[in-house]
């Protein structure tokens, strides 16, 4: 790491003070507040349509067992014969027969046995009771009940007050309301339906109370709660995994965009300390070689050694402040169409010399390579940094390979260096791309946050891979001219 690095990361430090407060994580409470409000949402729409689904269900059974007891009484009064205005409300109540004239009463007799024969034998009933107009049950198909006073039962009140039929589910049996002696118990659901049949003047003569476990009506309402939830879980589902994957994904931008602010802040930052520590240093550095080259004419042979490692340190402190202006200067450069293979060739021209003085093979192959969307000098500076640096690996000889292929989309355009140098450990490999850190002894550590700025500036990336002993990796990814994202 150089002294630059440690400097800024001192600087950091100081900067930043105590550790920051934890920031606020949208992803995990979207996750907990949409799971519960759509999940509450949910299950109160299941609610409300189940309860919607039995209420209409059993209101249009109710509807259509009135109907049919109705035309049941109707049919029997035609039947027998009585006259119109007579109706089957005032026949139910054997009690009052001695009101009525004795000569028919054989057919009222004969007309109330066949209606109460319907009514006995109706499907799924659990159980029938007639009420006379003193609430008192005048027939039931469980004898036991006959007789008994239902004054006070506010369902029955109901349907002696209005024409309309009234219909009451229960889940179970009310051990409390006398009427509910079922000669079996129900399985599951059952309804109870109050029919009133009125007399001539439309009044309530009668009440005829139906407890009925539709097994069929029964069978189709449950289906229809294990569709509703069903649906409603997979609505629900549905939704939250959409909007999850949408915050996620707006997360993930909002973090990279905020990665990439602080990248540009940290980048100003340093350009503002690396420019003002570069021109501080460069008139003195001037000033000293500048001496130490008179002084080298005017002393003996054996100082001369010494002021030759005084202006050596100097060029070097030089090429620190050249690249230290250099990494802090803005980029620039319009984007060009650029032949990748070209400014290879050319990069590789430039480094002959020292690539025959250290002994290094190189390889490159290049297919049919189009052309990228770049800048011709900035490449050019790109390469010239990556191949020092695989050069400067391989001290004793290597293998420099250079493969440059269209990856499989045909959009984009790949180009690995790879050598067989010293390599990285895994912390220097995530370290690689951050400012002034460097494992070369005088280097800056600024090539590689330059490579990297340039290929993201004509939306292209960089990656590196890296083995210790075994060499290292690096990977540019070119957007193709012409191609889209």
């Amino acid at each position: 790491m150089s002294a630059l690095s440690v400097i800024w990361d001192r600087y950091a430090i100081g900067k930043t003070g105590d550790s920051p407060p934890p920031q606020f994580n949208l992803l995990r409470w979207f996750s907990l507040v949409s799971l519960v409000v759509i999940a509450s949402v949910a299950i109160g729409l299941g609610i409300i349509s189940t309860r919607f689904v039995v209420t209409e269900s059993i209101e249009r059974d109710a509807m259509l067992s009135s109907q049919f007891i109705q035309s049941i009484a109707s049919a029997e009064i035609r039947h027998v014969a009585l006259p119109v205005s007579m109706t089957m409300g005032e026949l139910l109540d054997a009690r009052q027969d001695g009101h009525h004239p004795q000569s028919m009463l054989e057919a009222r007799q004969r007309a109330r046995n066949e209606f109460l024969d319907h009514i006995a034998m109706l499907p799924d009933a659990l159980l029938a009771n007639i009420y006379g107009a003193d609430r008192v049950i005048v027939w039931s198909t469980n004898p036991a009940l006959v007789g008994r006073d239902m004054s006070g039962n506010e369902d029955l009140e109901q349907a002696f007050s209005s024409p309309q039929q009234v219909a009451t589910s229960y889940d179970e049996v009310t051990s409390g309301r006398s009427e509910q002696k079922f000669l079996r118990a129900p399985r599951t659901l059952f309804i109870e339906n109050y029919i009133p049949l009125l007399d001539e003047q439309g009044n309530v003569a009668s009440v005829v109370e139906i407890y009925k476990e539709p097994r069929d009506l029964v069978q189709r309402i449950q289906r229809g709660f294990v569709l509703i939830w069903l649906a409603t879980a997979i609505g629900g589902g549905l939704i939250y995994f959409g909007l999850f994957w949408i915050v996620r994904r707006a997360q993930g931008l909002l973090a990279q965009q905020q990665s990439q602010l602080i990248a540009n802040e940290t980048f100003v930052a340093l350009g503002e300390m690396s420019s003002a520590v570069a021109h501080s240093l460069r008139n003195p550095l001037a000033s000293i070689r500048s001496s130490a080259e008179l002084a080298q004419e005017l002393v003996d042979p054996p100082v001369q050694k010494n002021i030759a490692d005084i202006i050596s340190q100097v060029d070097r402190m030089s090429k620190w402040v050249r690249e230290l202006l250099i990494s802090a200067r803005p980029l620039s450069g319009d984007i060009e169409v650029v032949e990748p293979v070209a400014v290879i060739n050319e990069a590789l021209h430039g480094f002959d010399q020292q690539i025959r003085h250290s002994g290094v093979r190189v390889e490159f192959h290049a297919e049919s390579a189009p052309a990228v969307v770049s800048h011709r000098v900035l490449l050019a500076q790109v390469l010239n940094s990556l191949f020092a640096n695989a050069i400067e690996a391989m001290p004793s000889g290597g293998l420099l390979r250079i493969e440059v292929k269209p990856d499989g989309s045909g959009k984009r355009l790949l180009l690995a260096i790879t050598d067989t140098g010293q390599g990285m450990t895994r912390k220097q490999e995530t370290m690689a791309f951050k400012p002034y850190y460097t494992t070369k002894q005088g280097g800056l550590g600024v090539g590689l946050v330059m490579v990297k700025r340039i290929m993201e500036r004509f939306g292209g990336k960089v990656s590196l891979t890296s083995r210790e002993r075994e060499g290292t990796r690096i990977c540019l990814n070119f957007k193709v001219a012409g191609g889209r994202r």
